[in-house]
């Protein structure tokens, strides 16, 4: 990570009811870059060198755990998932129970807008994080300047579910201990990233107990799952957004396929997708400088 980066601790921000631990880098002064992450992932897996060179490049850059997740508020309503049930359920149009939606989670988002005394901020977000920030698109986007939703979906039932191995380890049982914890972390990344790079292969061990020692919480990711659900397809309300939008997916994205990218870059007017070649549902670090330029290079056109 560039050392003239100027990096937060972790600090902790009262936002919509919850309790929220976030992060920034690069100059307070700056615009800012909201990164909002995905089901069941904390905020540390935006990358601190990815977050970095975003910051580089001129940008103030915030990252937060969601709610039920790493540590953020955690949510006392117990659940019970069944993910074969779900897709039925959506597939056949049912309303589907949650202790809470993702709209409720980009209210979360604007929060820790409001905290930081933040008007309006660039909203990146990944997989259920770009969910969120569609949510964010819909509900209220006076608080965007621009939005970008990687690997995400618009929640549209009818697009291509994920391969067997990606379901696989979406719906692997919480490990017991921390051994087993970082065994399945690379397991789990190995397929998520649909192909060999070493360079992150070789740090997943680490990754894995700096999750660990920050909190699991397995009941947090299936209330999350059930958000997911729950929400619903955003495509009519997304043909009404008015915030700059890009869409980056990956060409080999086993969990949310391609497919779901092009779907969302039809369903917001003027938006521009991007596709990234051996990307699958995670940004591998040779990858990241390319996924950094091409953010950079929306918000910078819509300031």
């Amino acid at each position: 990570m560039a050392s003239d980066i100027a990096v937060s601790p972790e600090l902790f921000a009262k936002s919509n009811g919850q309790t929220l631990c976030y992060q920034t880098f690069g100059d307070g002064r700056a615009p800012v870059i909201l990164l909002i992450m995905g089901l069941g992932a904390q905020m540390t897996l935006w990358d601190d060198d990815f977050c970095a060179q975003l910051a580089g490049r001129g940008y103030r850059v915030v990252r937060f755990d969601n709610r039920d997740i790493g540590r953020s508020s955690k949510i006392d309503a117990p659940v019970k998932v069944d993910f074969a049930d779900l897709i039925m359920k959506q597939m056949r149009g049912e309303k589907i129970e949650s202790p809470y939606t993702l709209r409720d989670m980009a209210a979360d988002a604007c929060g820790l807008l409001d905290h930081l005394g933040i008007s309006r901020a660039h909203v990146v977000g990944a997989s259920m994080g770009g969910m969120i920030t569609q949510e964010m698109a819909i509900n209220f986007p006076d608080r965007m300047l621009s939005m970008t939703s990687i690997m995400s979906s618009t929640g549209n039932p009818a697009l291509p579910p994920p391969t067997p191995e990606a379901a696989a380890v979406l719906m692997a049982p919480p490990p017991k201990s921390r051994e087993d914890y970082i065994e399945a972390f690379a397991k789990t990344w190995k397929v998520l990233r649909a192909g060999s790079f070493p360079a992150d292969e070789s740090r997943d061990a680490q990754r894995a107990a700096r999750t660990w020692e920050r909190g699991l919480n397995p009941m947090g990711v299936a209330r999350q799952m059930l958000a997911i659900f729950a929400s619903g397809d955003r495509r009519a309300k997304l043909g009404a957004a008015k915030t700059p939008a890009l869409v980056i997916h990956g060409d080999v994205d086993p969990l949310v396929r391609l497919a779901a990218g092009e779907d969302t870059a039809k369903s917001i007017p003027g938006s521009k997708l991007v596709v990234v070649k051996t990307m699958g549902h995670a940004i591998p670090t040779p990858l990241a400088p390319q996924i950094v330029d091409t953010i950079a290079q929306h918000v910078s056109s819509h300031a």
